[in-house]
Parts: structure tokens; C-alpha cells; sequence
């Protein structure tokens, strides 16, 4: 059961990343608000892989955790939860840590542009392990 729920919450993560988290970034491209373009396919290193799927991998790992907290509250609880976590653990670690290890300077603008993509990413996580919920059943 343990292995199910860790397998449905890490799907839920990767998928996210891909359709909200992604998808969000994108929107904001095209409101010319970022300049960046979602779904970098630049590889990472040291492996290769396309950053996108770096950063649904790290989603997955995400969802894990935040899929734990969350899976057993109440409806309200659940969203809320979903949506608050999914904005704050993963921008604090991104500009706590993933930044300085990579040399990106803190600009305080974008924050709440961390905290917006990261919500949505959550939105997603907590929508994703709903439906897989019924799926795996």
C-alpha cells in the first residue's frame, strides 16, 4: 500500500511540474511577464537529462512529501494544504539552496513569481493524486 501511495504521489509531482508548473510559466511568457520559455530541454548536468524532466523529477520527489501531509484531510484542508505547501517548501528550497549552489543571484521580484508557479504546482499534485486515487483503485 505504502509503495502505491509513494508511486501515485510521485506520478502526481512529475505530472504537475509538466502541466501546471510548466504551464503556468508559460502563460507568463506569453504575458510577457518571464522570458523564459517553459520546457527547457537544455541538459542538466551531470547527466544529460533535459532540465524539464530534471524538474519533474525533483516534482515527483515533491510529492512525495506534500502528497503525505496531505492525502487524508478534509476536502478544504486538502486544497489548502496542497496549495500552500506546494508554494512554500519548494520556492524556499529553490532560493535557499538550488540558487546559491548555482550561482543565481537572489532578486527579490521573483518571489512571488516562485511562490504563483509553485501553487499552481501544487493545484496539480493535489488534482493529480485525486485522480490517480480513483484510477489505482
Amino acid at each position: 500500500m505504502k509503495l502505491k501511495l509513494n508511486l501515485n504521489f510521485f506520478l502526481s509531482g512529475f505530472l504537475s511540474t509538466i502541466v501546471f508548473h510548466q504551464g503556468s510559466l508559460g502563460l507568463l511568457y506569453v504575458l510577457k511577464i518571464l522570458p523564459a520559455l517553459p520546457y527547457n530541454m537544455t541538459p542538466t548536468e551531470p547527466l544529460g537529462v533535459p532540465a524539464v524532466i530534471s524538474l519533474s523529477f525533483f516534482g515527483g520527489l515533491w510529492g512525495i512529501l506534500i502528497g503525505h501531509l496531505v492525502h487524508q484531510e478534509s476536502a478544504k484542508k486538502y486544497w489548502l494544504k496542497a496549495t500552500f505547501l506546494g508554494s512554500l517548501g519548494p520556492t524556499a528550497v529553490a532560493f535557499l539552496i538550488v540558487f546559491p549552489i548555482k550561482g543565481i543571484n537572489f532578486n527579490p521580484l521573483m518571489l512571488p513569481i516562485g511562490l504563483f508557479l509553485n501553487a499552481a504546482w501544487g493545484v496539480g499534485l493535489g488534482l493529480f493524486i485525486l485522480l490517480f486515487k480513483k484510477w489505482l483503485k
